[in-house]
């Protein structure tokens, strides 16, 4: 996919033009464009508009948007904040604080909501705004990515120059498609998970989540006083039941009877939206290009970490691209920094979340461990952390915190 000398282009360049324009490309074009670059901002979508994608921000991810000023426009929605996460095992429930004091809380927005404020973040720093914009070839030249070719909204073919691409389009990135990255770290789907809407279905600020062999879903509150429920199962069940999703669900509540009673009074207001992904790492950037979001790392959406780290992202690499744009340092250093950081802050959670994705039942030693945190609220705060993404799993489960929680625990 290339573009040679003669075609004719339009002469006007950015200095970086993002592609896709959700969770991580709006934020990643919006602090490009406060930084002063030249900053085109495109996606085949208009706004607002939903996906398919769970929307859960965990507190690191709400502390961003504190950090960039967004935090009130998210709060303006009316979603209502959570503060408490509760952990049903079955035979034992473990509740705890996800944040800490800067960023108490998490929230569930609907995609329609936060995609839009975020777009318009994006607007109003300064990058140029394009919605039904189709790309449709990335432009290499002697091996550096020089821009894109794609469609306007009117259908035009449209030629755009820039000195980085941003891939911001999910794990089916047109870029990460036409660089080909090298992959790592990768396991193929392990669940399939379905989720929609109910109404009456109160949940009173808590992420409610529940663990069971084989079947694991979860329950929180949104906007407009719906509560978004999400279930799922293995990925090697998934022909078996993907014609009776709610049949195969509503199955599952039943192995906590009180949550089956509950969903049975109340309403679902929606059809069920569900995805199966693989989980990977891709090399996020090369010559005159880069990744950020789900086109540069996926895991499974079980752990809800997905807007949280597409956060992350657009930060890491909008400072890294600053540095190389700049000159301060040189493209292959900032952006390999890039690389590194964004990796050893997610790789404790990408195993974690395959751990849990398996949806087996857990050892004896996570069962005593469960068992000698329940009553210890300070164990359980830390716990529900973890989850959240406040703190690493390598702190939590190293042998000196492990053994610490197992000598506050009462004597039985």
């Amino acid at each position: 996919m290339a573009v040679s000398k003669g075609d004719d282009v339009v002469d006007r360049a950015y200095d970086v033009i993002v592609v896709g324009a959700r969770c991580a490309g709006s934020p990643a074009a919006m602090l490009l464009a406060r930084k002063g670059y030249r900053v085109l901002l495109v996606d085949r979508a208009t706004f607002p508009s939903d996906t398919v994608s769970t929307h859960f921000i965990h507190p690191p991810g709400v502390a961003s948007l504190k950090r960039w000023g967004l935090l009130d426009r998210l709060t303006a929605t009316g979603c209502p904040p959570v503060s408490r996460y509760t952990f049903d095992f079955g035979p034992l429930t473990l509740g705890g604080a996800p944040g800490n004091d800067d960023s108490p809380f998490a929230y569930a927005p609907r995609r329609t909501l936060l995609d839009k404020l975020l777009v318009d973040a994006a607007a109003e720093a300064g990058a140029e705004v394009r919605e039904a914009f189709t790309v449709d070839e990335i432009l290499v030249e002697d091996g550096r990515v020089i821009g894109v070719r794609g469609r306007d909204a009117g259908g035009s073919s449209v030629v755009e120059r820039a000195r980085v691409v941003i891939g911001a389009d999910g794990r089916n990135s047109v870029l990460a498609k036409a660089m080909r990255p090298p992959q790592y770290h990768e396991r193929p789907p392990m669940t399939c998970g379905y989720y929609s809407y109910w109404s009456d279905l109160p949940v009173h600020g808590t992420f409610e989540i529940y663990s069971r062999t084989g079947r694991g879903w979860a329950a929180c509150p949104t906007n407009d006083g719906l509560t978004m429920v999400i279930g799922g199962w293995p990925y090697a069940e998934l022909a078996e039941h993907r014609d009776d999703i709610e049949g195969t669900l509503l199955k599952a509540f039943e192995l906590a009877p009180s949550f089956a009673e509950r969903i049975r009074g109340a309403k679902r207001e929606e059809r069920f939206a569900g995805a199966s992904v693989p989980n990977y790492l891709r090399t996020p950037f090369g010559p005159g290009w880069a990744l950020v979001g789900d086109a540069g790392y996926n895991r499974d959406f079980i752990t809800a970490q997905g807007i949280t780290d597409a956060f992350r992202d657009a930060e890491l690499c909008a400072d890294a691209l600053d540095e190389a744009l700049s000159g301060r340092r040189s493209y292959d250093v900032a952006l390999g920094e890039y690389q590194s950081t964004r990796d050893a802050q997610v790789l404790p959670m990408y195993e974690m979340t395959a751990q849990i994705a398996a949806l087996q039942p857990p050892d004896e030693q996570m069962i005593q461990l469960v068992g000698a945190m329940q009553g210890n609220q300070e164990a359980m705060d830390a716990f529900a952390r973890v989850n959240s993404g406040v703190l690493s799993p390598v702190e939590f489960f190293a042998p000196e915190n492990v053994g610490r929680i197992f000598s506050q625990a009462p004597s039985r």
